[in-house]
Formats: structure tokens, sequence, C-alpha cells
């Protein structure tokens, strides 16, 4: 018995290893669902719930009871918004990279406009589709009192396309588990900051590279989660890190869309502002001024990569 339980147990631990594709298959896979992503983004629309909380600086007002004054140094500030939430491609952009496009419906609850003139000032945005209509859009959404807002990150697998994927490295580090999915892990490092996050700092912004951890399904590489980061020093001297993770699912249409988005603002090591992304699952958009929902033609994923 004790034999048997170990030829068992030796099965277990080496079946796994064959049972993985290629370093070279699973590239493949990925940047082909980033492919994918890429062609339907434009096509879909969601409802966006975007739950921030952030440490902001202490309040005018000191209690006198000293006790009380213990913690006033800082204080906590919870927002919600809900948006109509689609994606488009700025005209006069000569990359013509894929962009995220939002129009608030409510902040706090408290109804700012109806989905319905939410959809139709977010088609408007997207046919217009110049940075003029984007930055206007991105203000709009600042004014709900946010602060240190991360955006584009759900569209971060766009980052390993067929042509992007050349300038990321990528370095295999082991399997975990994504929910109850076996994963493989990967850590990939941009060669360049061209390609990287655009931060914004008063009227200045500035690109940095970005690296991460990729988790893709073992058994066929399929993208399960994407985790970006970049540190650096402000002109402060303060240590800045700003870390995302995106979850994305493969919906029932065939392609993956972006499930939640985590992010997080560090600095010198202290959490300061958090942003909660979640998405309700998408629909077809039209973008015209007669708005309307279809649901998305069901069409089969990509073949799985064989073992």
């Amino acid at each position: 018995m004790s034999s048997v339980l170990g030829v068992f147990g030796f099965v277990l631990l080496i079946s796994p290893v064959f049972a993985q594709p290629p370093l070279n298959r699973i590239l493949a896979r990925v940047s082909e669902e980033a492919e994918i992503l890429q062609q339907n983004a434009p096509k879909i629309l969601t409802q966006e719930t975007l739950e921030q909380r952030a440490l902001m600086p202490p309040s005018r007002f000191r209690p006198r009871n000293e006790s009380a004054a213990t913690g006033a140094d800082s204080r906590l500030r919870v927002r919600e918004i809900v948006s109509e939430y689609s994606f488009g491609v700025l005209s006069d952009a000569p990359a013509h990279n894929l962009l995220e496009f939002r129009q608030v419906i409510s902040v706090d609850g408290r109804a700012v406009q109806t989905p319905e003139s939410a959809r139709r000032a977010l088609s408007a945005a997207i046919q217009s589709a110049d940075d003029r209509a984007r930055k206007r859009m991105l203000e709009e959404f600042a004014k709900n009192g946010l602060v240190d807002i991360a955006t584009d990150y759900g569209l971060i697998l766009l980052m390993f396309g067929s042509r992007a994927i050349n300038n990321i490295k990528i370095t295999p580090l082991g399997t975990s588990w994504v929910g109850t999915e076996e994963a493989l892990t990967l850590a990939w490092q941009q060669t360049s900051s061209s390609g990287g996050a655009l931060e914004f700092h008063g009227r200045e912004s500035v690109r940095r590279a970005l690296r991460g951890t990729l988790w893709v399904r073992a058994s066929d590489g399929l993208p399960l989660r994407v985790n970006a980061w970049l540190e650096y020093t402000d002109p402060a001297k303060h240590l800045i890190r700003d870390d995302a993770n995106v979850e994305y699912i493969l919906s029932s249409h065939g392609f993956l869309t972006p499930a939640s988005v985590v992010h997080r603002h560090l600095v010198d090591g202290r959490l300061m502002t958090e942003n909660l992304y979640r998405y309700e699952p998408f629909k077809l958009f039209t973008a015209s001024s007669d708005i309307k929902f279809t649901d998305l033609p069901a069409t089969a994923p990509p073949a799985p990569i064989k073992k």
C-alpha cells in the first residue's frame, strides 16, 4: 500500500509539468486575447462603479478633548461614483490607442443624470474622439471630489498585443492559484517608457515604464489577472508607488473583459488612496443618437492551446 501511495504522489507532482504548454504558446495566446479585446472594446458598454477611499489632510476643526484628537492628523473619505463606461480612440492620436470614456450617473447615491442621458453624452464624446473631449470628461470626473485618479487600467491587457509584447521582458516565476484556476505566474517589465503609464502633475505629464506580474491559466494560457506597478521619487523626495490588479473574465461572447480593478497609491510606504472599480457585464453599444443595446453575438472562443 505504501509503495502505491508513493507512486501516486509522484505522479501528482510531475503531471502538471507535462500539462503546461511552452512559454511561446502561452504568450501567443495572451497576444491573441489582447488583439480580440482590441477589436471588440469600441463596441461594448457597461456600468462602472468606483469606490474610492482616501486619506485626506486633517480638518481645521481640532477637538478640545485630547483623547478625541488622537488620529486627527488625517481623515478617511469614501466616495462612490457610478458611470456609463466604454472605450474609444482619439482621432488626433498618432498611435490610435484605445482609452476609457465615462459619463457619471451618480455620486454617493445622488443622481447626476439619467443613464439614458449619460449614454447619449458618451456616444457623442466617443464619436468626436478628440483629446479635448476626453480631457473635459476627466476633469468632470475629478470634480466629484476624487484624488489620485487612476484610469485606463481596464485595458492593460492590450500591452501584451502582438506588437507591444516585443517591448516587454517576460520571465516565468512558477505556479499559483487565481480563485479555483491553477495559473502560471509570469514577471513582466517594459523595456521602454514610451508605452508606459502617463501621469499628469498640474500641466506637466510624464510617461513611466511599468512592471508587474501576469497570471495565465495553466492549461491553455488564458490571461486571468494582470498586476502592474511603478515607483519613483518625486521632487519633494517622497517615494511614490502606484500598484494595480486587474481581474479579467472570459465572457460568454468569446473574449475577455475587465471584471474589476484595484489601484493603490502609496507615499513613503503609506497607503493614501485605494480605488476599487467594478464592472457590470458588458453589452453591445451602438454609438448613435438613438442608443440601443443588443446582446453580443455569441462567438466561439479561440481554440485552447493543445497540451
